[in-house]
């Protein structure tokens, strides 16, 4: 474990570092569990397998153990402190990202206080609330001159497939990637997912791909 100094005091934390690793990711968990949560130590793991590092953390609305998440200052200010600490402990190259909230938030840090990083990894976008399609929370996404990846499910109530793809075609340089019969929490449909591949090693591979691109 270690400590993350956050805006309203210390963050808990975790760096998994590969010894091979080529770039850290700064992961950021959802709004309704911490960096400790299956779903984030799963993607942490595969990243792990495939030579990316990671520092999770939690926001301080999961520090204080509240279920209203944090403000958008706060919360990005809580994504600066973790990148300030992710460069402290590695000189690797630096992206941000999460799962869902998290992801939404990063891009927001980035928008709004000019984080530098090499790209962003949005695990599960949450481009809109569930049975309210709309691309208002992307609206931002414009101003983000980045790399941006997205790897969703193709099950996920909060990503509308057709407006999904319209955001990400709009951008000038954004990747979307669908994970097969998977939802917003990755869970997938086994007998009808097409391929054998573990969804966290898919998305994994993507996102290494995309590193080594950005990288290149």
């Amino acid at each position: 474990m270690l400590r993350v100094p956050g805006p309203e005091g210390a963050l808990s934390g975790e760096l998994l570092l590969p010894v091979d690793a080529l770039a850290l990711v700064v992961l950021a968990h959802g709004a309704g569990a911490g960096y400790r949560h299956g779903n984030m130590e799963n993607i942490a793991a595969a990243f792990a397998a495939d030579n990316l590092a990671t520092l999770r953390f939690n926001f301080p609305f999961m520090e204080a153990e509240k279920r209203r998440v944090d403000s958008r200052k706060v919360s990005i200010d809580a994504i600066a402190a973790a990148l300030e600490t992710a460069r402290g402990k590695t000189q690797l190259p630096v992206f941000l990202g999460g799962h869902s909230f998290g992801g939404r938030m990063a891009s927001h840090a980035v928008h709004e206080l000019g984080l530098d990083v090499r790209g962003l990894v949005f695990c599960s976008f949450p481009l809109h609330p569930p049975k309210k399609p709309s691309v208002e929370r992307a609206a931002h996404l414009a101003a983000v001159r980045l790399p941006m990846l997205f790897l969703s499910g193709t099950r996920d109530a909060l990503a509308e497939r057709v407006l999904m793809e319209q955001v990400v075609a709009s951008l000038q340089w954004a990747e979307l990637h669908w994970l097969d019969t998977a939802d917003h929490s990755y869970k997938i449909l086994k007998r009808q997912r097409t391929g054998s591949a573990d969804v966290f090693a898919e998305l994994a591979g993507v996102a290494a791909r995309f590193v080594d691109r950005v990288l290149d």
